[in-house]
C-alpha cells in the first residue's frame, strides 16, 4: 500500500482563491472509494498505487473541466513494501516517538 500526497493547482484563474477547484478533485476523489486526508496545502491518500494514480489522473483532468487552460499537479510516493504503510500508522510513529 502507497501513501501519496497531491497537490492539484489551477494556474490562470481570475481568482486569486482555489478551495473551489479542490472542492471538485475532492468530489472526484470520494468517487473513488480511496481513504484520504485533506490538510491545507495537499491531499494524502492511501491505497494501491495503481488505483492512487488513475485518481489523481482523474482529479488532474477533472481540472480542466471547469474552464482552466493550465493545471500543474505535484505528487509524492511513499510505497513501502518491508511492511504495511498507512496515513494513520506514520502519524502514530511520528507521536511515539514524541512520548505523545
Amino acid at each position: 500500500m502507497a501513501v501519496v500526497q497531491v497537490t492539484v493547482v489551477p494556474v490562470g484563474s481570475s481568482k486569486a482563491s482555489i478551495s473551489e477547484h479542490v472542492a471538485h478533485c475532492l468530489d472526484v476523489l470520494e468517487g473513488t472509494g480511496l481513504k484520504y486526508q485533506l490538510n491545507p496545502m495537499s491531499t494524502v491518500i492511501e491505497g494501491d498505487l495503481r488505483e492512487v494514480m488513475e485518481a489523481i489522473a482523474k482529479m488532474h483532468e477533472s481540472t480542466f473541466g471547469e474552464g482552466i487552460d493550465r493545471v500543474i499537479t505535484a505528487v509524492a510516493i511513499d510505497d513501502r513494501r518491508d511492511k504495511e504503510l498507512t496515513m494513520d500508522g506514520k502519524l502514530a510513529a511520528v507521536r511515539e516517538r514524541r512520548g505523545k
